[in-house]
């Protein structure tokens, strides 16, 4: 299976709705807004690409070694998405950043590239 195919199945509608996204907040909230849903779309984009990339790297690997490493790079997503996290709530103000739209447009992201790289993976699985 592609997992280049995977990623561009995935990316462009994540891309579509990131842009989306970041016009709907901006015009609804303003430069708060822009910036809100534009670090949720940064960050929703890296956060699923690093997935893609470590089952690249471990495509050759025995499965105990996959599993570790797959295990590790969640690990180490979930930390650094917590430290980004933190960092934003604790050095940026509520006026600069809008965390209403940095969430609502991190989970619509999501949602759309769930179902790019699901639409991808399917037509890749039954490809005749």
């Amino acid at each position: 299976m592609s997992d280049t195919q995977l990623w561009k199945g995935a990316i462009v509608p994540a891309v579509s709705v990131a842009a989306l996204s970041v016009a709907g907040a901006t015009l609804l909230v303003g430069k708060s807004g822009f910036v809100g849903a534009s670090l949720a779309a940064f960050t929703v984009i890296i956060f699923f690409s690093v997935h893609l990339l470590v089952a690249r790297i471990s495509r050759d690997l025995d499965p105990m070694a996959t599993m570790a490493l797959a295990m590790f790079s969640y690990f180490a997503k979930v930390v650094l998405m917590g430290a980004f996290l933190l960092l934003v709530t604790k050095f940026t103000d509520r006026s600069s950043v809008d965390r209403g739209s940095f969430a609502i447009c991190a989970i619509l992201i999501t949602m759309a590239w769930l179902y790019g790289e699901i639409r991808s993976f399917l037509k890749l699985r039954f490809q005749m």
